[in-house]
């Protein structure tokens, strides 16, 4: 992996502590279990906070907790950072059953929200707080998707470089039926088809307005390679902290406790 990283979040990622990461495996349907990263904050901790990724979502998370995939992905990349402002943070793999990935539509399907439902259910049993589903890019779908068939597993939802065009996009979700705070975040210039801002203006109008919901639009960084990818402007390069901050004081802001 290219050193690409803002220097803080760098040494992080290089240094992360032994007691800090851990893998969990958990059973969530029958003889199906999922694996996942867990990573206790330094500080005390504020809210439990679960990470999407994108693409395929697949971790290929060894029995010993590396990483086989998606290491360069915004959120699995930067999941020391999360920890650092306080959340308890997961970071979940493909079920049992999905060696492949996240193929097809089950990002939408009631297995998927049984399985992350499952992992919300035990951090909830390890600290009574608030839990958040953070998605980018197609995990955006994941995110929305779980919180609308397993209500109980998410109290707000963070969206990065949504889907908001195409099959599997969250346009085909019904958004307004969800009454929990929801941040997106997406960059001005992502240039990924699926995701360009000027995409985002219907998700944002099927929002509930009851609830608190913000879009920020961020700038900056550099992109690199294909646009639908984790150095492009898709994926934060290089304003990584900025997003970080943004989003994290936000949700700890309007979590519920």
């Amino acid at each position: 992996m290219r050193n690409r990283l803002l220097l803080p979040l760098l040494c992080c990622l290089l240094a992360l502590p032994a007691w800090a990461e851990r893998l969990v495996e958990i059973p969530t349907r029958p003889g199906v279990t999922l694996r996942f990263l867990l990573l206790e904050p330094p500080v005390p901790a504020r809210a439990n906070l679960i990470l999407l990724a994108g693409g395929e979502g697949l971790l290929k998370l060894s029995a010993s907790g590396e990483l086989g995939a998606g290491k360069g992905n915004f959120l699995v990349r930067t999941r020391q950072g999360w920890a650092d402002m306080g959340f308890r943070v997961v970071v979940a793999d493909a079920p049992s059953d999905m060696p492949r990935g996240l193929l097809g539509d089950f990002r939408e399907s009631p297995e998927h929200a049984a399985d992350i439902a499952a992992v919300s259910g035990y951090l909830r049993q390890g600290a009574a707080l608030p839990v958040w589903l953070a998605g980018t890019s197609r995990g955006t779908t994941s995110a929305a998707a779980v919180a609308l068939n397993q209500p109980d597993a998410a109290d707000g939802l963070l969206l990065t470089s949504s889907i908001g065009s195409g099959r599997g996009s969250l346009a085909g979700l019904p958004l307004e039926r969800l009454a929990i705070p929801v941040l997106m975040i997406q960059h001005r210039r992502d240039e990924c088809r699926a995701s360009r801002p000027g995409n985002l203006g219907p998700v944002v109008d099927r929002l509930r307005a009851g609830a608190p919901r913000e879009l920020m639009l961020l700038d900056g960084g550099k992109s690199e390679g294909d646009p639908c990818q984790p150095w492009a402007w898709h994926g934060y390069n290089g304003i990584e902290a900025r997003a970080l901050g943004l989003a994290g004081a936000w949700m700890l802001a309007h979590g519920r406790h």
